[in-house]
């Protein structure tokens, strides 16, 4: 990707002016697209992929994503996707169960959510430019093989190795707890409707399901080469519970991490997403992030002040680092896994509030000193 001139020498026929272009067209992008079109605004989406498009992912959505999908046009139910009634933590013997306040989660396949916001986003008027790579752009203009596009805003949604973001040198990302994941489906005979996840030493098992008699397994770890079947050997309840269970699809795996950006904005361009930074996946937080996101980027676009996104992007990623840095913490001090687990179990009330702040239900500011000192005090002690 070069980062051309705007006084390029070279001729190409130029299409009619659009007012958002997007690149990438994975749920960040598309929902990027839908919500600029909601504020009366013309989208285009190139992706140099066709669909149907998948990535590897827990594949469970917070309350507050399914909220913003809602924004978006699109609405989950029991009819297109399963509702998750809360999340469960469990370790050796060790477990706490706590339930979505006032909202319901969601969960379904990838490629199905992804089918879901294209033909919402057909419906709303945006352009897809499928098997379509952008060669080159400027302070103006986007060039995908000898077509020539202006724009009044460039999104960059092509995720964590974002060309858009090294063409427009928002500087490196700044990345911590790197880790591994690797995602399986499986037909069942029943599974409780909860986000199930189990903490062994410096890896977790996460279970979802995805849909009747179907779940989603996952396995998330610091080693590079731990798979499920192998990951299944340090859950013996798990491998019961999976003992007859039949593979439906292929493992499939990618790498999970803390990523930060000092900035979102540069002139007219913003990225969303991943290519904006990311957290843990553990935190079950990166696609309720790109909703959310694309909502207050098209906030921004109809005020004409990309500084109304870089405040909210910021805002909204605090809580969910916050919960990813502890997760971290926990997957690599054994100690503090068991104690964490512990003081939940003995705790309920303290794991249903830090659930409910988690998944944006109360604000952290509800969380008081007293509380925080009062929950250090009985971790030390659980």
């Amino acid at each position: 990707m070069e980062r051309a001139s705007h006084n390029s020498n070279i001729d190409f026929p130029v299409k009619p002016n659009s007012d958002v272009i997007v690149i990438g067209a994975g749920p960040a992008g598309i929902a990027t697209a839908i919500a600029a079109t909601q504020k009366g605004l013309r989208a285009i989406v190139f992706d140099a992929r066709t669909p149907p498009i998948d990535k590897p992912c827990g594949e469970g959505l917070l309350p507050q994503g399914v909220a913003a999908l809602r924004s978006l046009g699109i609405h989950l139910n029991s009819k297109n996707a399963v509702p998750l009634a809360g999340i469960r933590f469990a370790a050796g013997e060790f477990s706490a169960y706590a339930k979505f306040a006032q909202a319901t989660g969601f969960a379904l396949r990838r490629v199905r959510l992804h089918q879901l916001l294209v033909e919402r986003a057909t419906q709303a008027g945006v352009i897809f430019h499928w098997g379509t790579r952008v060669t080159s752009m400027d302070s103006t203009f986007v060039t995908a093989g000898d077509v020539r596009i202006p724009y009044a805003w460039l999104v960059g949604a092509d995720g964590q190795n974002s060309a858009v973001r090294r063409w427009a040198k928002f500087g490196p990302l700044r990345t911590s707890g790197k880790r591994f994941g690797f995602r399986q489906h499986f037909r069942v005979r029943s599974w409780p409707n909860l986000v199930d996840v189990h903490w062994g030493e410096h890896c977790q098992m996460l279970t979802t399901p995805t849909d009747v008699q179907e779940i989603c397994v996952s396995v998330l770890s610091r080693d590079a080469g731990l798979r499920i079947s192998q990951a299944l050997c340090l859950f013996p309840e798990l491998a019961e519970r999976l003992r007859d269970a039949t593979p439906v699809t292929r493992e499939l795996g990618n790498v999970t991490s803390l990523n930060r950006l000092s900035a979102v904005t540069w002139g007219r361009v913003a990225l969303v997403g991943d290519a904006s930074g990311s957290v843990d996946a553990i935190t079950g937080h990166g696609l309720s992030l790109a909703f959310q996101q694309a909502l207050f980027l098209a906030e921004a676009f109809e005020r004409g002040n990309l500084a109304h996104y870089e405040s909210a992007h910021r805002k909204i990623a605090a809580m969910p680092a916050i919960m990813s840095r502890l997760m971290v913490i926990m997957d690599r001090n054994a100690w503090v896994c068991r104690r964490t687990l512990r003081l939940f179990e003995n705790t309920p009330c303290i794991y249903s509030k830090l659930l409910s702040i988690h998944t944006g239900a109360l604000p952290l500011a509800s969380l008081s000193v007293a509380e925080m000192i009062d929950f250090g005090w009985k971790l030390l002690r659980a």
